[in-house]
């Protein structure tokens, strides 16, 4: 008998080892998060106050060191200090403690690029596009400009990236018992964040609910997210009402009855709907118009009937998300008279960057016709929003106090540092969406996903070395008093702008309030000028802009 002989076997491609994919994503990782600590190396202390100090002082104290007084202003959760803790452990020198904040920061915001990655593979994005395009989103000024900071803004857009994968695959019933876990997690967490958790807790109830009622996921997989979400909100509600009963004696500002008021009133509504707006068109702005054109797709795909329902639930939960953000947000602000009441950028920035990919998604996805519908929409929104926002804003954005520090990438745009041009700013950024556009329908169609993630790569490169420190700044708070070691006295007449940050750098003690003569075996006591000679027995011995410290008999027994 004789054999046939053996047919040669085509040869089969295989697909990438998972191994590989890993590797690359902790590569690519390590390079966002050495991005921004190469940004942020002269980072030392803190700037945006009281906001950082707020969360040092508590991320302190819950480590086991010296808290602080903060009653009667805002309250600063314990969520996010609970992630600082670990600094506190390794050190107590501010410095040093600060620069490790940087770097807790920094890596979360850096690990929003897996995260990104994950997102894009869910929408069925393949494998090099997906790590293309969220390299280039990872990099985006949302997820860079707070990472070097002591703010929520670090963590918040990494968390609310994760949370929504999470819910997707709870609606795709991928691994639902899992992923409901995940999803209730997060949600539970970020009510103990940041006031924008709540919003995002409550559009969770809302969705997941939504989803047991059509039966689109297991009861069991949706009760036991719902279940898992309340138990860590109430586990946060704790934190908080620890850290609001150590670090605000009495009290924290009450804004209920403001808020209230906006909530009630035709005034108020204006007043609300209005910041809303103004957030909307910050956020269409400082992501070079893909949000809207993002939110137009998003739209879209939650109304229309039939298709997968991870892709719906997602673009709904992503909608609602960021609505109720920026109402929510405009309704409980004060009237500070600066223009960021008005038209302001860093609540939103938490869904900045999902916008962004979502609007890259639109471009590079859908046909022609439809990228040029979506597009369309995006300008609008931009328009209408912000044409909304600057004609009841009115000549309050020209006369009330512009502040630099609100406006990152609409400065950038601009060029302008010391006022906000809403309408040079728009028109940038509907160039920058037209030259997108442009690329992603115009070019051969091999070209078009590398060309449109240069576009967008080239202007975030350029916002970085905008944002970039020119020089190393002078070295330490000079500003800021220097006390011994030992007991501090704080007049409470001092301004908010020396004791707060100075909170910080007395890393040994918690500053002790008075008024009249300071405290019996204090050390230091930090008055302002307008305090007149020295108590009997203290000795001025440092002035400043508006405050003198004294040196009390304390200091000079030990000297």
């Amino acid at each position: 008998m004789t054999l046939a002989p053996a047919r040669s076997r085509p040869r089969v491609t295989l697909p990438a080892p998972r191994r590989s994919i890993t590797w690359v994503l902790v590569g690519g990782w390590i390079a966002q998060l050495a991005v921004r600590l190469w940004l942020f190396r002269y980072h030392a202390g803190p700037v945006a106050n009281p906001d950082e100090t707020g969360y040092l002082i508590a991320a302190r104290w819950l480590a086991g060191g010296p808290g602080g007084d903060f009653s009667g202003s805002t309250f600063y959760q314990g969520g996010y200090p609970l992630l600082l803790v670990p600094a506190f452990w390794v050190t107590s020198d501010p410095e040093t403690a600060y620069r490790l904040v940087v770097a807790i920061g920094s890596m979360a915001a850096a690990s929003a690029f897996p995260l990104a990655y994950l997102a894009l593979r869910r929408l069925r994005t393949g494998r090099r596009p997906a790590l293309l395009l969220a390299f280039v989103a990872g990099l985006c000024p949302a997820l860079v400009e707070f990472a070097g900071l002591a703010l929520t803004d670090a963590i918040l857009p990494t968390l609310v990236l994760g949370w929504l994968i999470a819910l997707h695959d709870l609606a795709q019933g991928r691994t639902a018992g899992r992923s409901g876990i995940v999803a209730g997690a997060l949600a539970g967490y970020a009510t103990a964040v940041h006031m924008r958790g709540t919003i995002v807790f409550g559009v969770f109830v809302v969705v997941v609910a939504a989803l047991l009622l059509t039966h689109r996921v297991p009861r069991s997989a949706g009760l036991k997210a719902l279940a898992v979400a309340g138990t860590v909100a109430v586990a946060g509600l704790a934190l908080n009402r620890a850290v609001s009963a150590a670090l605000y004696h009495d009290g924290v500002r009450d804004l209920s009855g403001m808020l209230a008021d906006r909530l009630t009133s035709a005034g108020g509504q204006a007043w609300a709907l209005s910041g809303a707006l103004g957030q909307l068109w910050y956020l269409v702005t400082a992501t070079w118009g893909l949000a809207g054109v993002g939110m137009a797709g998003a739209t879209v795909v939650a109304l229309r009937r039939g298709g997968l329902p991870g892709p719906r639930v997602l673009a709904a939960t992503l909608l609602l998300t960021t609505l109720g953000i920026a109402y929510a947000s405009s309704a409980a602000l004060p009237d500070e008279h600066r223009v960021g009441n008005y038209v302001y950028g860093r609540y939103t920035a938490c869904v900045a960057a999902v916008w962004l990919l979502a609007g890259l998604v639109v471009l590079l996805r859908l046909r022609r016709a439809a990228v040029v519908r979506r597009a369309l929409a995006g300008a609008g929104i931009l328009v209408a929003a912000g044409g909304a926002a600057a004609w009841y804003a009115g000549d309050r954005l020209t006369t009330y106090s512009f502040i630099a520090f609100d406006f990152p990438e609409v400065n950038f745009l601009t060029r302008a540092w010391q006022r906000l041009d809403m309408i040079a700013a728009s028109a940038a950024a509907l160039s920058l969406l037209a030259c997108l556009v442009a690329m992603a329908l115009w070019m051969p169609r091999r070209a078009r996903l590398p060309l449109v993630a240069a576009g967008v790569a080239a202007v975030h490169l350029a916002f970085l070395a905008d944002l970039a420190p020119k020089t190393a700044p002078a070295a330490g708070p000079g500003w800021l008093p220097a006390p011994p070691p030992g007991r501090v006295a704080l007049d409470t007449r001092v301004s908010w702008r020396v004791w707060v940050p100075l909170t910080y750098q007395v890393s040994w003690t918690a500053l002790e309030r008075y008024q009249g003569a300071p405290p019996a075996g204090a050390c230091t006591a930090l008055t302002p000028l307008a305090a007149g000679p020295p108590a009997s027995g203290w000795t001025a011995t440092a002035t400043g802009s508006d405050w003198v410290i004294w040196a009390g008999p304390a200091c000079a027994a030990k000297a």
